[in-house]
C-alpha cells in the first residue's frame, strides 16, 4: 500500500511545481473615458430681470457624466488651469471680480484606467460690491499721494502659515518671531507698498523693493517678472511694479465675524503685497489707521499665508 502512495505524492508535487512556474496573466480591463459630460450652472437670484445673478457672485456648479469615477474642476481658465477635486460632482463657487465678467469653467472627468474627458463651459456672472468707506480711508489715506505700508517686523506673527480652510483663521502651522528674517531676508522688511485712490475713483498699488522681492520662485512667485524658475524662498531681483486693484468680497468662505468681509484683488501679475504668492486676492482680516492684517492663498494652493503690515 505504501509503495503506491509515494508515487502519487511525487506526482502531485510535480503538478504543484508545474502550476507554480506557470506565468500569471493580468488584465487592466477596458480604458473607458467618460461620455456625455455636462456642466450645469445655476446663478443665485437668476431670473428674467437678473439673467447674470443677483450680484452675490454665487454660482452652483453641477457635473454629470456616464462612466465617470471622479472629477476635477478649474473655475476660471483665464488665470491659469489649477484643478480642484470635485468629490460629489457639485459645488458652489463665489466669483468676486466686480462687475459683469465671463469665466471659462473647465472640468476633467475620469473613468476606468484613468481615461479622461475634458469639457468647458462659459458662465457670465454679475458681482456687486461696495467697500466700507472707513476701511478704504484706512488703506489709501485721505490725500492724493496714497498711503505707504510695510511688513511690521516688530510684532510676533507678522508672517505665518496655516491651512487654506474656511475653518482655520490663524497661522497654526508656523508664525514668525519679531525680526525673524532681518538677517536672512532683509528685503522682506525694506519693501514698501503704496495704495492710492485716483481722481477717477479707481485704485492703484505701487510695490517698491530696494533690496528685491521676498518670494519663492517659478510658478509659486505668482508671475512676478524677473523671478527665476527655480530656487528657494528668499530675496530676488525685482524692479518694482504698479498695478490697479479693486475691493472684492472674499472668496475664502471665512465666517463674517472673523474678517472685514473685504479683500484686495490685484490686477495682473506684476505686483504683490509682502510676499509673492500664487493668489492675487488678499483678504483684509482687520485694518486700522496704521495696522493691517492680511490673509492670502499661496504659495502652494493648500496654504494660507498671513501678513501684518504697518503704516507710519
Amino acid at each position: 500500500m505504501i509503495r503506491y502512495i509515494k508515487p502519487c505524492i511525487a506526482a502531485a508535487c510535480v503538478m504543484i511545481l508545474a502550476g507554480a512556474c506557470k506565468k500569471k496573466e493580468y488584465s487592466m480591463g477596458a480604458l473607458t473615458a467618460p461620455a456625455d459630460v455636462t456642466i450645469t450652472t445655476v446663478l443665485a437670484g437668476q431670473d428674467a430681470s437678473h439673467p447674470n445673478g443677483d450680484g452675490s457672485g454665487n454660482v452652483t456648479i453641477t457635473v454629470n457624466a456616464t462612466n465617470a469615477l471622479a472629477y476635477k474642476i478649474d473655475y476660471d481658465a483665464s488665470d491659469g488651469l489649477a484643478y480642484d477635486n470635485l468629490p460629489t460632482g457639485t459645488t458652489t463657487k463665489k466669483y468676486t471680480k466686480v462687475g459683469l465678467n465671463t469665466y471659462k469653467i473647465t472640468v476633467m472627468a475620469f473613468g476606468a484606467g484613468a481615461a479622461s474627458t475634458t469639457v468647458t463651459k462659459d458662465v457670465t456672472v454679475q458681482s456687486d460690491f461696495t467697500p466700507d468707506a472707513t476701511l478704504v480711508t484706512n488703506l489709501v489715506g485721505s490725500g492724493t499721494t496714497g498711503k505707504v505700508w510695510k511688513v511690521d517686523k516688530t510684532v510676533a506673527g507678522h508672517f505665518g502659515v496655516g491651512p487654506w480652510s474656511a475653518s482655520s483663521i490663524t497661522p497654526e502651522w508656523w508664525s514668525a518671531s519679531p525680526n525673524e528674517k532681518v538677517a536672512s531676508d532683509p528685503c522682506f522688511y525694506s519693501a514698501t507698498f503704496t495704495f492710492m485712490k485716483n481722481t477717477d475713483g479707481s485704485y492703484t498699488l505701487k510695490a517698491s523693493t530696494p533690496d528685491g522681492a521676498f518670494t519663492k520662485t517659478g510658478a509659486l512667485a505668482g508671475g512676478l517678472p524677473g523671478i527665476p524658475a527655480t530656487g528657494n524662498e528668499g530675496c530676488y531681483t525685482y524692479a518694482g511694479g504698479t498695478s490697479s486693484f479693486s475691493f472684492v468680497p472674499p472668496s475664502s468662505g471665512i465666517a463674517a465675524s472673523a474678517t472685514t468681509k473685504t479683500a484686495i484683488q490685484l490686477s495682473g501679475s506684476n505686483t504683490f503685497i509682502g510676499y509673492g504668492a500664487l493668489g492675487k486676492e488678499y483678504e483684509i482680516m482687520s485694518i486700522s489707521s496704521n495696522k493691517m492684517y492680511l490673509r492670502a492663498q499661496g504659495t502652494e494652493t493648500g496654504n494660507a499665508w498671513y501678513l501684518k503690515l504697518t503704516s507710519e
